[in-house]
């Protein structure tokens, strides 16, 4: 089968099963004149795969990471199409028709997402501990309260983050910490898939580096799929398998990164590649596993 995507000239997909498949999604804003945002999205997210998503702000990036994981709230609506989740155990998951309970149940432990400005999104008067206790609380009641500290403990560990710090509060924390606590408690469930909406955006370059080699590495330790949303489309090439480009609500061009890089096909895709300034280096070298060559630098 060949992965069809609307207004696209490429038959990228990815090169594992897919977990998530994504088919002629549309969302629109109910206002006095209805507006579209998201126009017969088309895509599939491959198990362990990071598969960018790119465009300018306010072309609908946001509102399809949402309509995914039915957090969109009025005015939105899901005009049409489809979501449906891989499970591992190959169960198929309608994602449009789960129930409010069963929704609840499946967020988080299936699918989680760190969302943008997630710097701000911790709670400022509860422990980074007592915030991680609720997660697993609401999800896994059966847990006790020791079993939950030693898996709040491993997976601050897991994103370089002390235990120590589960008895302190976001404002003892610096930006990057922060950061890196919000994607600990994305996958604290240990999901699937994770949808990250610009999470180093507020960071300053060293810290962004340091946070994007973390998301890397444990994509490869857990096996999890990435969807990571950002306007950035370098920082897209150096991390992600395939990039999906998106203008005024539709997904443009869909390919993996460094064919993407070499040849878009898109005339936006070509202009966002030549605003960014050319820079002496590998690309790829400081995340890539020693892949010096995977981007040559255009002359």
């Amino acid at each position: 089968m060949t992965l069809h995507v609307e207004n696209s000239n490429t038959t990228a997909r990815p090169a594992g099963g897919p977990v998530l498949t994504v088919k002629n999604l549309s969302v629109v804003y109910e206002t006095e004149t209805p507006i579209p945002a998201v126009l017969d999205a088309n895509f599939e997210l491959g198990r362990g795969e990071i598969l960018g998503l790119a465009g300018e702000s306010g072309c609908g990036k946001t509102t399809l990471a949402y309509a995914i994981n039915r957090l969109h709230q009025p005015p939105a609506r899901i005009a049409s199409g489809e979501v449906t989740f891989h499970d591992r155990d190959g169960e198929d998951i309608d994602l449009l028709n789960l129930e409010d309970e069963s929704l609840r149940r499946f967020r988080w432990s299936k699918l989680s997402m760190v969302f943008q400005g997630a710097m701000n999104a911790l709670n400022p008067v509860r422990t980074i501990g007592a915030q991680l206790d609720d997660t697993l609380r609401a999800h896994n009641p059966a847990l006790r309260k020791p079993e939950r500290k030693t898996r709040s403990a491993d997976v601050l560990t897991r994103v370089g983050v002390d235990p120590a710090r589960l008895r302190s509060y976001p404002h003892e924390l610096s930006g990057g910490m922060r950061q890196r606590v919000m994607i600990a408690m994305a996958m604290l469930l240990e999901p699937q898939v994770m949808i990250m909406d610009e999470p180093t955006t507020a960071l300053d370059v060293v810290v962004q580096r340091d946070i994007l080699r973390e998301i890397v590495r444990l994509k490869e330790e857990l096996n999890f799929a990435v969807i990571f949303i950002t306007h950035d489309l370098p920082l897209l090439l150096e991390i992600s398998d395939r990039i999906a480009v998106m203008l005024r609500g539709e997904i443009v061009e869909l390919d993996d990164a460094e064919t993407l890089y070499r040849s878009a096909t898109h005339p936006y895709t070509r202009k966002l590649l030549a605003s960014f300034p050319s820079l002496s280096g590998d690309r790829g070298a400081f995340i890539r596993s020693g892949e010096h060559d995977s981007f040559e630098e255009q002359k």
